[in-house]
């Protein structure tokens, strides 16, 4: 009786050894995602085209200051709920991808670095879109912005996620202190040049006002360069090429939307300070 019990005890030992590995498995073939580097390619180039044909055609997108630019029958939404549609799925993309993976405050580079992106599109859906005072927003422009957003947010996370390959100093390394630093930075400025906008006006109002302090004492389009320096950090804190591709996107288009802004304001106010540029402080 003992042999047969012994031997029933390994059988049923190995089977559920076996029936471990199998699921095991299962469970590392579902999650692994092989790198491809032709989507990787396709939308860097997207985006850089992208940005080129915003300098090209070099006319202000049309909302907020620029919606006359658009017809006045065109359909529109009221701004927080078009901000939260637009930016919402720059956040959830990215952070439906990290929740798949291991979690760790210190884990391979490209999840923290993943978790920076993620925590600038928390701000953008959840408390900047809520907060925001503007003009009611054209219904196709926000069907541009969820397709752009969402494209972006998976080749960030594409790449970050299943191709990126950092050394084991990385968090040590220049480029990432460097850059999480401008990151960090930028996105303080950005943040806090929306703030002096918003005191701009009170709800409900869509009146425009000279705004003043922070870096406007400087440039017209502080908060748009407060991002653009967040996203020049993220490019090289990451050192990919989606994310320097997304930079340049970033210049081309905030950059052309701070030189508008800033003509808009010359044009409004004739009192509006002289030495006041409109991007770069005392250059442009």
């Amino acid at each position: 009786m003992g042999w047969r019990l012994a031997l029933h005890k390994g059988v049923a030992g190995a089977a559920l050894s076996s029936a471990r590995a199998a699921a095991t498995g299962e469970e590392h073939g579902a999650m692994q995602v092989q790198c491809q580097q032709s989507p990787v390619l396709a939308g860097s180039a997207t985006l850089v085209a992208l940005g080129a044909l915003v300098l090209y055609v070099a006319k202000p997108s049309g909302y907020g200051k620029h919606t006359e630019s658009l017809k006045p029958a065109a359909t529109r939404l009221p701004a927080r709920a078009a901000w939260f549609l637009q930016e919402l799925p720059s956040f959830a993309v990215p952070a439906g991808i990290l929740a798949r993976q291991p979690l760790s405050l210190f884990g391979p580079p490209g999840t923290v670095l993943l978790g920076l992106f993620c925590v600038h599109y928390f701000h953008r859906t959840f408390v900047y879109s809520l907060l925001n005072r503007g003009r009611p927003y054209p219904a196709v422009l926000i069907f541009r912005g969820i397709a752009f957003c969402a494209g972006n947010g998976f080749l960030q996370s594409y790449y970050l996620i299943y191709c990126a390959e950092y050394p084991d100093g990385w968090y040590t390394d220049i480029r990432f202190c460097l850059g999480v630093f401008l990151f960090i930075l930028g996105m303080g400025v950005n943040i806090h040049s929306d703030y002096i906008l918003r005191q701009l006006r009170k709800p409900g109002e869509i009146t425009y006002r000279i705004p003043k302090g922070g870096l406007f004492t400087y440039v017209s389009g502080a908060n748009f360069l407060g991002e653009i320096i967040e996203w020049i950090g993220y490019a090289l804190a990451t050192w990919s090429l989606p994310a320097l591709a997304f930079a340049f996107f970033s210049v081309c288009f905030l950059g052309l939307r701070a030189f508008h802004h800033h003509r808009f304001y010359l044009k409004m106010f004739e009192d509006y300070p002289k030495s006041r540029k409109a991007l770069i402080p005392f250059i442009f």
